[in-house]
């Protein structure tokens, strides 16, 4: 009985490396990721089935998807008859996905709904039969569901079940020869790295993006490659490296406008107005609230109905370049500003925002005011003191 019981709880337990394989074959490489989908909705998962995050992680995926970024097949003889129709509702999942992340954060009610779908109709779709258009077409659907998921997952600190869909989703880019979306995957890998404080493997892997993608990737694809970099070479402290990383991505958005092929509608978020907002948060990494107040101005406005978490942490940057530059009073009510919006988003990313706000307070933290707001996080966004 004991043996009997023992052998139950093995086949139980999900398998700690689940969903860290990057597979030389297509076939292996659906079953890897179907196997992860139906492991991480387990509540196991998260207490013995998986370690932590861990950069060395990437090592492999990475490598493969730069030597070979595109399968040279993706037909597939087996069940269900996949057609247009299942890819149209896989296209609009993810577009609603993607909605609901920019307004609510990745612990909204509907973040699981993107795990439910790959596991309960991707899945099977992938078991189905398919001709090489509609395979490539379905790979890569696919994959920039298990990219949303996996950002649902970092935006809310699960960072392992981050790198694992991260994984997943460049495993099915490159099943779909989709080497547009490897290279943004990648670049969402570059940008997790970055901000588990793995600057220099950011800068790698953003880097291998572009030049693996050039030729290939639509300008706009490739600027957000460069946008990533300069960011991770600001949090390098390298002024001079992030400031060319980033004029290279002003330059390829100036390209984009002129573009009339068409591009991923995963990709339309990104404009100067975006590049703007994230050249502001790289000029206060790099002490330079002068250049990141200047860069604000240029940020068209964003809705809060829509872009809440943008919004809110957009605010508490800005706010925090008010505090470089020695403006206690503008910075206080910005950062109060941030942390109206914030509280009606789940995002333990967005809340690091406002925690860096509150380290830049530091020299104030007699003022009764400041004592006040930093009550304020304390009560309302439950950050610790």
């Amino acid at each position: 009985m004991n043996e009997i019981f023992v052998a139950r709880k093995e086949a139980e337990t999900p398998d700690a490396n689940v969903g860290l394989d990057f597979p030389q074959d297509p076939a292996d490489a659906v079953g890897v990721a179907t196997s992860f989908w139906s492991s991480v909705n387990r509540r196991d998962f998260l207490t013995t089935g998986a370690s932590g995050f861990a950069v060395s992680a990437f090592t492999i995926p990475v490598t493969r998807w730069l030597v070979t970024p595109a399968d040279e097949s993706a037909h597939h003889s087996g069940g269900h008859r996949v057609g247009r129709a299942d890819l149209d509702e896989l296209r609009e999942a993810a577009d609603d996905a993607r909605r609901w992340d920019s307004k609510y954060g990745g612990g909204n009610w509907k973040a699981g709904s993107v795990t439910a779908c790959l596991q309960e109709r991707a899945a099977p779709l992938l078991q189905g039969s398919f001709s090489d258009r509609v395979g490539r077409e379905l790979f890569s659907v696919t994959g920039e569901l298990s990219r949303l998921a996996g950002w649902t997952a970092f935006d809310v600190g699960e960072h392992h079940t981050a790198q694992r869909h991260f994984i997943q989703a460049l495993r099915l880019a490159r099943a779909g020869g989709d080497v547009q979306l490897g290279c943004y995957v990648l670049t969402t890998m570059a940008m997790q790295s970055l901000l588990r404080g793995f600057a220099g493997e950011a800068v790698d892997m953003a880097q291998g993006a572009f030049a693996r993608a050039k030729g290939q990737a639509v300008p706009r694809v490739l600027a957000f490659t460069k946008l990533i970099e300069a960011r991770a070479h600001a949090r390098e402290g390298n002024a001079k490296a992030a400031s060319g990383a980033l004029a290279a991505s002003e330059s390829l958005l100036e390209q984009a406008r002129d573009n009339s092929g068409d591009e991923p509608t995963w990709i339309d978020f990104y404009h100067h107005a975006r590049l703007s907002a994230d050249a502001a948060e790289i000029f206060r990494d790099l002490k330079n609230p002068k250049a990141a107040l200047a860069w604000n101005q240029q940020a068209a406005a964003m809705p809060s109905g829509a872009f809440t978490r943008s919004v809110g942490m957009r605010l508490a940057i800005v706010g925090t370049a008010h505090l470089q530059a020695r403006d206690l009073d503008h910075g206080l009510a910005l950062g109060h500003r941030s942390v109206d919006i914030l509280t009606r988003v789940q995002s333990s990313r967005a809340l690091d925002y406002v925690r860096e706000f509150n380290v830049a307070l530091t020299p104030w933290r007699r003022d009764p005011t400041v004592r006040d707001f930093i009550q304020r996080t304390r009560k309302e966004l439950g950050m610790a003191a």
